[in-house]
């Protein structure tokens, strides 16, 4: 059985939620870009030899989508790809503070884990998981003018 919060635990829960807010849009945005850039380098490979990178600072121009075994200059695909990496495991940490902070289960930490995998899974998770926040908050401080 999950617990409850305690009140003295409010400030660290709306902090931790922060955090995992954050993270939860970095990583929806970077995980969109990333499906994005993953449509131009694999997609072509159905119809053509080879896929699309995006390059930058290259002979195409500043930024150019160019054919993978092309690339001059900086790889853009990669570092997209290195920075949803990173920015997962921040969201999948910030995720695993706010579930133990809340007392929920563990399997309630792999459901929201999934935000980070599934493109504009994270957007959603994000408000359902601060609606819920909220509320159990708000259940835990007292109502002004209510009787002590």
């Amino acid at each position: 059985m999950p617990r409850t919060p305690s009140p003295a635990q409010a400030g660290r829960i709306r902090s931790s939620l922060k955090a995992y807010r954050l993270f939860a849009y970095v990583t929806g945005v970077f995980l969109l870009i990333l499906v994005v850039e993953m449509a131009f380098k694999y997609g072509p490979l159905i119809w053509q030899e080879y896929g699309y990178e995006l390059e930058l600072g290259g002979t195409q121009g500043f930024l150019a989508f160019v054919p993978s075994d092309s690339i001059t200059a900086v790889n853009l695909s990669v570092a997209i790809q290195i920075a949803h990496g990173y920015c997962y495991v921040g969201y999948l940490i910030t995720d695993f503070i706010l579930v133990q902070r809340m007392g929920w289960r563990i399997t309630r930490f792999l459901v929201i884990a999934l935000g980070g995998v599934v493109p504009g899974l994270s957007f959603f998770m994000e408000a359902r998981v601060t609606r819920e926040v909220d509320a159990s908050l708000e259940s835990l401080t007292p109502k002004e003018g209510a009787a002590a």
